[in-house]
């Protein structure tokens, strides 16, 4: 009984690392407004060492339209920039030589269809990931010795309801960041 819950639990917590990536993956696509979520993967080779770029600069957003970036070491800030430009996020940082500037243009009607297609990609792709939550867990559930059929069916049935609910959550989020999105 206790291995039943036990693998359960498992799906579970496999399921919600799923959807915890896809709202990371989320905070990422960008909906027309300055984020500091926008920059955070960024990489800054900082005494020859890859570092986030919030462990060498305070990163703020003054406004709705602009990031900006104030390393804590001036040296840095080429670095930083470099670091920006190699990323590919689509930003020209403008640096005044204390801080580093970035305009987030408006999205264009094109570039949001892009963004909400994007989502869509990570949602099916999550999907995925709580699908093969569940056949792990099934699988699981299979390879149990001395438990009754009718438990391991309850077992099975707990585990397809939790399938369907984290399912319909990533559809619920998609739904949410499309709207986000689309919204001029």
């Amino acid at each position: 009984m206790e291995d039943l819950e036990m693998i359960i639990d498992m799906v579970k917590q496999e399921m919600d690392a799923a959807m915890k990536h896809l709202d990371h993956a989320f905070q990422k696509i960008r909906a027309g407004r300055a984020s500091t979520t926008m920059v955070q993967d960024v990489m800054v080779e900082y005494y020859g060492a890859p570092t986030p770029i919030n462990q060498v600069a305070n990163v703020m957003v003054p406004d709705a339209m602009t990031i900006s970036i104030q390393p804590w070491d001036r040296t840095a800030i080429g670095a930083i920039e470099k670091a920006i430009i190699n990323s590919n996020l689509g930003f020209a940082p403008m640096n005044n030589g204390e801080n580093i500037i970035l305009n987030v243009p408006p999205l264009t009607e094109e570039r949001r269809r892009e963004l909400a297609k994007h989502a869509k990609t990570e949602t099916e792709s999550t999907k995925i990931t709580v699908r093969n939550a569940r056949q792990d867990g099934m699988k699981e559930l299979k390879k149990l010795d001395g438990v009754s059929e009718d438990l391991i069916k309850d077992a099975e049935e707990k585990i397809q309801v939790v399938t369907d609910k984290y399912v319909k959550m990533c559809d619920e989020h998609l739904k949410v960041k499309e709207a986000e999105i689309m919204k001029v």
